[in-house]
């Protein structure tokens, strides 16, 4: 908490700087488009959930489906595949549609593909439960990646276009940041409560509760103590890793709600037919 504290106060000690300076890095003043703030904002909350998610997955299939480290990396490949070779006739709906439609359908989708996720058990097969979720999170992010930057580069003037692409990826990776630190704990916090509530129907001593519940940090790599009885061992490995489902459902929800506000910004925010360079000072855009 002290360290996200001293980030929003350095955050606004950097807008006071770049709105004084002549020549500030961020031009502020690019945030006047409606169409630039709004892709922006859409990225904070999109970008964030899938930061989490890609944190939060690997850990559950490693840890809990006892997955290898190929394996899991590999268990991703059909939202990779499918991005990349949907992208491009997805970018072409923008011809009929304009922007907002697919802003606001491919959020919604992927708001699909992580509840899907969340649905999963602590023993789930691949190809029942995790590849139809990359499957629907693969088609919503296609739909949402071509245009998003599209309507982030003609918010723009020609001359700032690389600023505006550079400000909507940093804006990525700190939604990425933010999402870690913020859910993340809300993860160990959860996940801490369920497996306490988990270890009060046990017959365990203090100083073995007082153990399991100071490393909970570890999530489902959580051991049990060595001087414990086999089956004694067994039930708490099986209550870690019911307690670790319990909090990545939460988190999925969450990013699923992240989605969701996404595509509300989109519906809020994104010009209904696109928008056009200006060419005034400051490259603000303009709705056609």
């Amino acid at each position: 908490m002290g360290s996200l504290t001293i980030a929003l106060g350095l955050l606004l000690l950097f807008v006071f700087v770049e709105k004084t300076v002549r020549t500030p890095m961020v031009p502020l003043r690019l945030f006047q488009a409606a169409g630039f703030r709004g892709a922006n904002l859409l990225t904070l909350f999109l970008y964030a959930a899938l930061g989490i998610f890609f944190f939060l997955f690997p850990l559950n299939l490693i840890q809990i489906q006892k997955y290898s480290a190929t394996s899991t990396g590999a268990a991703s490949l059909p939202m990779i595949l499918l991005m990349f070779l949907l992208s491009r006739p997805a970018g072409g709906l923008m011809g009929p549609y304009g922007a907002k439609i697919p802003l606001v359908v491919g959020p919604l989708i992927a708001a699909a593909g992580f509840l899907l996720f969340g649905v999963s058990g602590a023993r789930a097969h691949y190809w029942s439960a995790f590849f139809p979720a990359f499957v629907v999170l693969g088609l919503g992010m296609a739909i949402s990646v071509v245009p998003l930057t599209t309507v982030v580069m003609n918010s723009v003037e020609q001359g700032r276009v690389g600023t505006a692409s550079g400000i909507n990826n940093a804006v990525a990776r700190v939604a990425g940041v933010l999402a870690v630190a913020v859910l993340g704990a809300a993860m160990t916090a959860a996940f801490t409560n369920s497996l306490r509530q988990s270890l009060a129907g046990l017959d365990l001593n203090v100083d073995t509760v007082r153990q399991l519940e100071s490393s909970a940090i570890k999530l489902g790599s959580l051991d049990p103590p060595s001087n414990l009885d086999p089956q004694t061992a067994a039930t708490i490995r099986s209550a870690i890793a019911e307690s670790f489902v319990s909090g990545f459902r939460l988190i999925m929800l969450s990013c699923a709600g992240l989605a969701i506000a996404s595509a509300a910004v989109a519906w809020r925010s994104i010009p209904a037919h696109g928008v056009k360079r200006s060419a005034g000072i400051g490259g603000v855009a303009a709705a056609e």
